[in-house]
């Protein structure tokens, strides 16, 4: 009698001490992909500017103060790496959310200054180029919630017992 107590309680401890943790890694891995579509979509927002200044410079040459600004906060958001483990360094998101907000004052700049030019609104690449440039607005607002989604979904996994 008091082996199959024993017995019980062995597999008892063994079905409660790997229950859950599958499904805990699984959602770890699910938060570090999100947060790397988070950061695909910033450089592929980061890798539109280039073009971006390039076809405005045409029409805009004596708006060299705004084309260097964007420049400039491409180039910051360039030298600002942030990987998952790096998420709980609150300086360091604060300097990758500095330098991505820089990055996004800077296009708004130039988006203004665009106003100004009828020719250079009315070009088929500076049209193309706007409207991935949107595009990627929304990608990097639906990676964000995708990611913060994840990471809830995670802590809760990790805060109930299973």
């Amino acid at each position: 009698m008091t082996i199959q107590r024993i017995f019980l309680l062995l597999l008892a401890a063994v079905l409660l001490g790997g229950c859950g943790y599958n499904s805990i890694q699984s959602k770890d891995e699910a938060v570090t992909a999100a947060w790397s579509e988070v950061l695909n979509q910033y450089q592929r927002r980061a890798d539109l500017v280039p073009n971006l200044v390039n076809t405005v410079k045409g029409y805009a040459q004596h708006e060299e103060e705004v084309l260097t600004k964007v420049t400039e906060a491409r180039a910051s958001v360039g030298k600002v790496q942030l990987t998952v483990g790096d998420l709980s360094d609150e300086a360091k998101v604060k300097q990758f959310q500095a330098a991505q907000g820089e990055l996004s004052s800077a296009l708004s700049r130039l988006m203004a200054v665009s106003e100004n030019y009828p020719n250079l609104k009315a070009d088929g690449l500076f049209q193309n180029l706007q409207a991935q440039l949107e595009g990627t607005e929304n990608r990097i607002t639906v990676a964000r919630n995708r990611y913060v989604q994840s990471v809830q979904e995670y802590n809760s996994m990790i805060r109930t017992f299973p």
